[in-house]
């Protein structure tokens, strides 16, 4: 017996439709890594889109109006505060115009899917500064294009299908738009992204359970991408409460809550609306953010994380940004750092905060949004120190009343170098225009270890061999780490003078560094090495020239 076609959704049966596709990408996250063009362990477009569909639907499940506009708003806004790395902002970008293009309606009908769909192919081109083809934008706009010829059908049903054949499709395509998608034999992670999610659609529009419909993918590990999506940016807080609350009831009073909540800690966020708010704060006395949650109106979640990892550590902190308080620098820095030594070094040069991130674990744009707020000054540079990263950072101007300058910085040895460039007399434009100049004086070498066989710009590589990627370009593959680092040099200009920074990762010796840095001495006289210990995961060494 046939199933009756559906004409319209509600609110309930959206929010459904979406945590299938949510709970498909999930399944299928492995699948959508493993096509990243690089064959390094960054691979992680698909853990991005899947971890801002789980912000995306965290705030779905908070929203109590049944309209499926309203769910699609609140959506929307958990996309955006929940994107990780340029698929995940896009993705935001998707999801909040197909919010735009139902513009509150009580029901999705087929002309508002359609209408959304448009206005969800518009909002991800203009999310990118330089659009290309072949890429996620290519698939949501074939796929806009074509719901839209289709519409007159008068069915959800058959405009979902029409939605995965185009993309299933576009993704197909992708190489023959992109020559570096054909060189390394796959297509593009985020369009595939995209088009699982659309897939997941419409399994559960026909009414096929997700855990039948087809074999899994090898499982992501739960507890690792479960510790990803719960992290807050918590260094340099002085404060040992993360505090969140929604609070629901009507005519709240959205900046008399906010107002409030600023005397109470730092990492302040709260957005909303009239009838329902969302409070972040970092404070000592989570019980006063409680009380003036149910003074406002109805606590509807309630969620308490301590944060104080050691109390010495916490009054040391407390000393040190009563210090910083005192004389607040008209600009402030943040910076995306992976590793504890290289955490150390971004403080010692005087990055103002720290977030923990960077390949493989992107933060979320609220976790930047919640370091920017914890700066002294109204204006902060925000370092993203890798390309990925780079759309997040963007977004984050749209969640703060602050002046946000977003440094283009797509290493950490460039983020140093930005950082050491800051003259603290200067005025802000001058010093934010010095650190983007300090940028190009800069080259960075990365080692790694390919976790594919591919081949990019003539290099061929088989999985597990170590490789050495210059300034973004995969440069060669080597025997080990060390000869590695010597063939990436061998390729640079030669210079009468040259510093060379050895950062030695995680899993990386002092000894094999230290050695490393004689015989780099021995075979380039024109260079000074300095080796210093960076802890960074997955990469044996990163190194700065200059």
């Amino acid at each position: 017996m046939s199933r009756p076609a559906i004409a319209s959704l509600s609110g309930a049966e959206l929010r459904e439709l979406f945590a299938a596709a949510t709970a498909w990408l999930e399944r299928n996250v492995l699948q959508v890594n493993a096509v990243n063009v690089f064959p390094v362990p960054d691979g992680d477009t698909g853990t991005n889109m899947y971890l801002t569909m789980r912000s995306t639907m965290e705030e779905a499940e908070r929203c109590e109006d049944p309209a499926a506009g309203a769910v699609l708003a609140a959506m929307s806004h958990g996309a955006l505060m929940g994107a990780r790395g340029n698929s995940g902002v896009i993705l935001s970008q998707i999801i909040g115009g197909l919010a735009r293009g139902v513009d509150g309606a009580t029901d999705v009908t087929p002309k508002g899917l359609a209408a959304g769909l448009e206005q969800a192919s518009a909002a991800a081109y203009r999310a990118v500064t330089k659009p290309a083809e072949g890429t996620i934008l290519t698939v949501i706009r074939e796929v806009s294009e074509a719901v839209t010829a289709a519409n007159g059908n008068g069915d959800l049903d058959s405009l979902l299908e029409t939605a995965v054949s185009t993309a299933k499709s576009s993704v197909e395509k992708t190489p023959s738009l992109l020559p570096v998608l054909r060189e390394a034999g796959v297509v593009d992670a985020g369009g595939l992204g995209l088009s699982v999610l659309l897939e997941g659609m419409l399994h559960h529009i026909r009414g096929e359970p997700i855990e039948t419909t087809a074999e899994a993918a090898e499982p992501v590990e739960q507890d690792w991408l479960a510790s990803t999506g719960a992290r807050h940016q918590t260094e340099g807080s002085l404060y040992g409460y993360c505090t969140e609350l929604l609070i629901g009831g009507r005519e709240l009073d959205l900046e008399e809550i906010r107002g409030r909540v600023m005397g109470l800690g730092d990492s302040v966020i709260v957005v909303g609306d009239p009838q329902l708010v969302r409070v972040h704060v970092h404070t000592d006395d989570p019980g006063a953010a409680l009380s003036l949650g149910t003074g406002a109106g109805q606590l509807v979640q309630v969620k308490v994380d301590n944060i104080r990892k050691q109390a010495e550590r916490f009054v040391e902190m407390h000393e040190e940004m009563r210090g910083d308080a005192a004389e607040a620098p008209p600009l402030s820095t943040v910076a995306v750092v992976a590793g504890e030594g290289m955490a150390r070094v971004f403080r010692s040069v005087g990055c103002t905060r720290v977030v923990s991130g960077g390949p493989t674990m992107n933060p979320s744009t609220r976790e930047i949004v919640d370091a920017v707020e914890a700066c002294p000054a109204d204006d902060v540079a925000v370092l993203p120190n890798d390309k990925n990263i780079i759309l997040a950072a963007q977004q984050a101007r749209k969640l703060t009343k602050k002046r946000l300058h977003v440094v283009g910085t797509r290493s950490m040895p460039q983020g140093i170098a930005a950082l050491l460039a800051v003259s603290p007399g200067e005025d802000v434009k001058t010093v934010v225009e010095a650190m983007e100049d300090a940028c190009g004086a800069v080259r960075t070498i990365e080692i790694t270890r390919a976790v594919r066989r591919t081949s990019i710009g003539g290099v061929r590589v088989n999985e597990g061999d170590v490789i050495a990627i210059v300034d973004d370009q995969l440069q060669l593959a080597a025997p080990s780490a060390e000869e590695a680092v010597v063939g990436a040099l061998e390729g640079l200009p030669q210079a009468d003078e040259s510093l060379a920074t050895l950062y030695y990762g995680a899993e990386t010796t002092a000894a094999a560094a230290e050695e490393l840095a004689r015989n780099i001495r021995e075979r380039f006289s024109s260079y000074e090495v300095e080796v210093v210990f960076g802890g960074q995961p997955n990469y044996d060494y990163i190194v700065s020239v200059e």
